[in-house]
């Protein structure tokens, strides 16, 4: 199953109605495009969902022992300044921005880009789509992104510069500078 996207321009969604939308339908996943075209998501196929988890699990680990920032799931929505609302398969942001947030705004979408996002390739995605996104995260103010095409066994590596590196059947990744000490294993990804 692929991903619907209706054009909603005309009915001028506000971003209080978005996430209201968002919580009466948990079962799907929404996402709004800077165009205001809405995203509609289905859930993913049992081993897409086993890998994901796996990609969160390591990056909450790291994390929780590194304490310089918190991760997030899939589930989490962030409104881009480009007003965009995207929610990328894990994420990342240091303690100080989201120290920054009232408590209100740390129940809603979150205001800004992550820091760092890890967007995992479903047999359903559309590889030119997800890259397209991985750029609007890093046009946004993320400073590292990741995206695992699990099917061709590669990483493409986004950086803050706007530059980008594929990298061909890694059994692991670092964080870098971004994400210090932090390598994702990716013997159980692949």
């Amino acid at each position: 199953m692929t991903n619907l996207t209706i054009d909603i321009q005309a009915i001028s969604l506000s971003d209080e109605q978005f996430f209201e939308l968002c919580q009466k339908n948990r079962d799907l996943k929404f996402e709004l495009s800077a165009r205001r075209d809405l995203i509609i998501m289905p859930p993913t196929g049992g081993e897409t969902g086993n890998r994901n988890i796996e990609i969160a699990y390591q990056l909450q680990k790291w994390s929780r022992n590194n304490q310089r920032g918190i991760a997030f799931d899939s589930s989490t929505g962030f409104k881009l300044p480009n007003s965009a609302h995207r929610s990328p398969d894990a994420s990342w942001l240091r303690l100080e921005k989201w120290q920054s947030l009232t408590p209100s705004q740390q129940q809603k979408f979150l205001p800004f880009a992550p820091d760092f996002v890890i967007e995992l390739l479903s047999p359903s995605d559309n590889l030119k789509e997800t890259q397209n996104k991985m750029i609007e995260y890093i046009e946004n103010g993320t400073q590292l992104g990741w995206l695992i095409n699990r099917k061709d066994k590669e990483i493409e590596v986004y950086y803050q510069d706007k530059s980008k590196e594929i990298l061909q059947q890694p059994k692991a990744i670092s964080g870098g500078d971004i994400l210090p000490d932090f390598t994702l294993d990716l013997q159980f990804i692949w």
